[in-house]
């Protein structure tokens, strides 16, 4: 288990907090300390083996922890809030971290998280429960791309960034004005360029607002764009679009029929 505040044992010093359960598996010292220095240098503080917990950043800290987690090769890691007590920039290298112990060592990581933006980084299979119920569950992209409750897609467009809110819209709108539509993007064999579907049909079409993530290493999320141009030909490129792209009114939430 990898915890949210580490847990690590302030008396003992970095090798001695990895070294601690194969001390109580009986693991000989020889082999001990062979594993001790191997998973410190996988997770990169291998320099800080004689230091104390208390001279620790967080994410040396974490670092830690998952090599200590590491010592008897799991086949299943729980990851609790493994990310939330660290800054950004560390997080990144904590997930990073997290990604080379599953493709290097095959090692299951089960992440419990609030932070979407953690499940869209680093997960295969997502389930979202929302208070106490199962809500969505599935391949990470696929729950992304169709989520089946508010509390998921609340959750997704925080991570993604692709949301505004209606105040903001209506003045962007004012600034730019045309036909608001919103188009997702997503990574399908038939997945149609939206500037280019506008400029085919000769509307003018201006970015508002989105945003574009990757998820599983995959394009999602949507743009938002106000749209130019005779009344016919917004409506023909619009159809276009809706034929084979979700193309919604960002107004009113509902999805222009295909």
């Amino acid at each position: 288990m990898i915890f949210q505040r580490f847990n690590l044992m302030n008396s003992r010093t970095v090798a001695g907090n990895v070294e601690y359960p194969l001390t109580l598996a009986g693991t000989p010292k020889a082999e001990r300390r062979k594993r001790v220095a191997e998973l410190l240098d996988f997770v990169g503080i291998g320099d800080k083996a004689r230091q104390y917990p208390s001279r620790l950043s967080g994410g040396q800290s974490q670092r830690v922890g998952i090599a200590r987690a590491l010592a008897r090769n799991p086949k299943i890691l729980l990851a609790d809030e493994a990310t939330s007590a660290l800054d950004p920039g560390t997080t990144s290298e904590v997930l990073d971290l997290l990604l080379r112990v599953n493709r290097e060592f095959g090692t299951t990581i089960v992440v419990i998280t609030h932070e979407m933006d953690v499940i869209r980084r680093i997960c295969d299979t997502v389930a979202v429960l929302d208070h106490g119920e199962l809500v969505d569950y599935g391949p990470v992209y696929d729950v992304f791309a169709a989520p089946t409750s508010e509390a998921t897609r609340s959750l997704i467009h925080a991570a993604v960034g692709d949301d505004v809110a209606p105040e903001t819209l209506r003045r962007l709108h004012a600034a730019r004005p045309g036909t608001v539509v919103t188009v997702d993007v997503r990574d399908e064999p038939d997945a149609l360029d939206a500037a280019e579907v506008f400029a085919g049909h000769g509307a003018g079409a201006r970015v508002l607002y989105g945003g574009v993530a990757e998820v599983g290493g995959r394009p999602f999320g949507s743009l938002t764009y106000s749209v130019t141009g005779d009344d016919a030909v917004v409506a023909a490129a619009i159809a276009e679009l809706g034929a084979l792209a979700h193309v919604k009114d960002p107004q009113t939430g509902q999805e222009i029929e295909r």
